[in-house]
């Protein structure tokens, strides 16, 4: 007889911080060496506790890493997912980021929010079980990939390969708060062409760093039509992160006593379910058209970016009463005594992830929840070690229900 709360209370702290910083070790940013690095790392892991592994080839020669603890059988099978790349080290870094480095309250490192935590806790949940002798009669897959930074290119090749569970958690860094939705969301281009004079005659020329100043609070303000409910509504936003402006699309800037006729910029869009790329599109040139409208000559464009290169990270929803959710809020409630937080959990809801491809692409319920979030991709990134042990213990418990002990 399986006592859950025997083996929840006998998580192994320091191996599973020793754990995580070893993947903390490899440099894996995205498209490079360390990413493959890590996937290789991590299959030799998983057979070492005696799961089916491989590494599952992505275009552009990278890497999956993927594993099976096969059930008995006659059991629903659960898939964890994560990504192994992470964003690049920025700021003033006040410790090593590849040092996994780790204190009485935190472990430190790139990409320990974003999202290693979260893969560390599902690989340590699963030796858990083997160590303690106890069968299930689903399977359970890690499923460790590449590119999520990308737009999500590593889950939807696995996708494509055929693997699949009748559920998934997304290990996505939510502070262990159950996100049910969260938004979809695309990059933009937005080109302003304006008509150039000499300073002395401005009055004759048609500014377009000025209409860049009018058009970006808009745009980071804008509220997308068509949002079924509020919650829908809740999770839009828009971002201008990049903007470059000067004479002509060569950016002639050697000569600033010319009133500016080009701006390029680049932004983010966040849209909720019952809204689309299309309808987003529109009304970035509705605004577009009333700008033009305000200040004659200037000519305007809008279009996605990579619209041919890379997935688009879709929204994700999932009703907050299917049976994996209430998998993992059962567990959650276990752990801590307290109910688990769901939604469109901000500010997670915010991100894209791999669970939109998960649930459009291969028809899986699922939900994210993971350590971290607080401190994610910022100097010093960090994750509360009781919220990275609590993981072990929420998937630990969340296997036991879905998957079932075997007889």
């Amino acid at each position: 007889m399986v006592d859950p709360r025997r083996l929840i209370d006998a998580v192994d702290g320091p191996a599973a911080l020793n754990f995580l910083a070893k993947m903390i070790s490899f440099k894996s940013y995205s498209g490079e060496p360390g990413e493959a690095d890590l996937a290789r790392f991590m299959v030799n892991a998983m057979k070492t506790v005696g799961l089916e592994a491989e590494l599952s080839p992505v275009p552009e020669e990278r890497f999956n890493a993927i594993g099976t603890l096969k059930g008995t059988g006659n059991g629903k099978s659960l898939l964890f997912n994560g990504h192994m790349d992470t964003n690049p080290v920025t700021g003033d870094w006040t410790v090593d980021p590849w040092g996994g480095d780790y204190d009485d309250e935190f472990i430190f490192g790139i990409g320990v929010s974003n999202m290693k935590s979260g893969d560390a806790a599902a690989f340590m949940a699963v030796k858990m079980l083997v160590d303690a002798g106890i069968r299930l009669k689903g399977d359970v897959i890690l499923e460790y990939v590449v590119g999520e930074l990308q737009g999500g290119i590593g889950t939807v090749t696995a996708i494509e390969s055929g693997v699949k569970a009748d559920c998934f958690v997304n290990m996505e860094p939510t502070d262990l708060n159950g996100m049910t939705l969260h938004a979809g969301s695309f990059n933009v281009t937005i080109e302003l062409t304006g008509v150039t004079r000499h300073m002395s005659k401005r009055e004759e020329a048609v500014d377009a760093i000025a209409a860049a100043a009018v058009l970006i609070p808009r745009i980071n303000g804008i509220r997308f039509s068509g949002a079924a409910n509020a919650e829908h509504a809740s999770v839009n936003r828009a971002n201008i992160g990049v903007i470059r402006g000067s004479l002509s699309p060569e950016f002639h800037d050697w000569r600033p006593p010319q009133v500016a006729d080009f701006v390029r910029m680049s932004g983010t869009v966040r849209y909720g379910p019952s809204q689309s790329i299309e309808s987003v599109l529109l009304d970035l040139r509705t605004i577009l058209d009333e700008l033009e409208a305000e200040i004659p000559g200037l000519k305007t464009t809008v279009e996605k970016q990579f619209a041919d290169e890379r997935p688009s990270m879709l929204p994700f929803e999932i009703e907050k009463t299917a049976p994996i959710v209430a998998s993992v809020s059962k567990a959650y409630k276990s752990v801590r005594a307290v109910d688990q937080q769901l939604g469109p959990v901000k500010p997670y809801c915010f991100y894209g992830t791999d669970a939109a491809h998960l649930q459009s692409r291969a028809g899986m319920p699922g939900i994210v929840c993971g350590p971290g979030g607080r401190y994610n991709t910022m100097p010093d990134e960090r994750v509360d070690i009781v919220d990275y042990l609590d993981a072990i213990r929420i998937y630990l418990l969340t296997i036991l229900d879905v998957c079932e002990v075997a007889s």
